[in-house]
């Protein structure tokens, strides 16, 4: 198991120092799931819900969670994101979740990509919450990641 970054010698909380890194490409996907009843799928896909286009509302929710990262996670470095881009598909029982996140920098985007998916399912849910409270949000999960000192991984 690796040494934990964000933890000094003496085991204090810390950001890293990233100063000496050298700027790359790079490239992080992030999915999760909303769990819901299909009738609740079926108002969610028609857009005629109350509160309007639930998916457009929830993907925009996504891009801004994204770029505010830093403001949530106590030791994430802000960011000048390049890309943003998040999907909300409709799946077997529910909403699917897609975020893609991208920037040139010395340090990677897979915080920016989860905080995407987690606000844009966090949305959907307060959305359609009138129509189904027992909703579960679920597999939110890194897929993929590009970039930087530790080279490209994928999700198994």
């Amino acid at each position: 198991m690796g040494k934990l970054t964000h933890m000094d010698a003496t085991g204090r909380a810390r950001m890293v120092d990233v100063s000496g890194k050298p700027s790359t490409a790079r490239e992080a996907v992030a999915e999760g799931f909303l769990k819901m009843s299909p009738a609740t799928l079926a108002l969610a896909v028609s857009g005629e819900g109350k509160k309007g286009d639930v998916r457009a509302v929830a993907e925009i929710a996504g891009v801004m969670a994204a770029k505010r990262t830093a403001e949530l996670i106590p030791m994430c470095h802000p960011l000048a994101l390049s890309k943003v881009e998040v999907r909300v598909e409709p799946g077997a029982g529910g909403l699917a979740v897609t975020a893609r996140v991208a920037t040139t920098g010395p340090t990677g985007v897979e915080m920016e990509a989860l905080t995407a998916v987690s606000v844009a399912c966090l949305t959907l849910y307060d959305m359609l919450k009138a129509a189904q409270k027992d909703m579960v949000i679920e597999t939110v999960r890194l897929v993929s990641k590009t970039g930087g000192k530790s080279g490209d991984w994928l999700a198994p």
